[in-house]
């Protein structure tokens, strides 16, 4: 039972508003952890490892390094965005 689910008693579950934010918080960082490495695995592996091996090589290691940094500036700019509009 995760911590939303009603106890099999009937009673309904008594949380606080900050437990409530908390758990959503952990879930939004969980879905952004679960997206993040999604995208460097799907658009950064893909563009940058032309011949997977054992090891990355200088140029790889670098063009990972650009695509991982490029997407967190970009989910900021994103953030910063929607947060402004509010």
């Amino acid at each position: 039972m995760d911590s939303f689910s009603s106890p099999s008693t009937g009673a309904s579950p008594k949380f606080s508003p900050d437990d409530l934010m908390d758990q959503l918080k952990l879930q939004l960082a969980q879905a952004y952890a679960e997206e993040f490495l999604e995208t460097v695995r799907g658009k950064c592996f893909e563009k940058c490892i032309t011949k997977p091996g054992s090891s990355l090589s200088g140029s790889e290691s670098s063009c990972i390094s650009r695509c991982i940094d490029r997407y967190i500036e970009a989910t900021g700019i994103i953030g910063r965005a929607l947060f402004q509009q509010r």
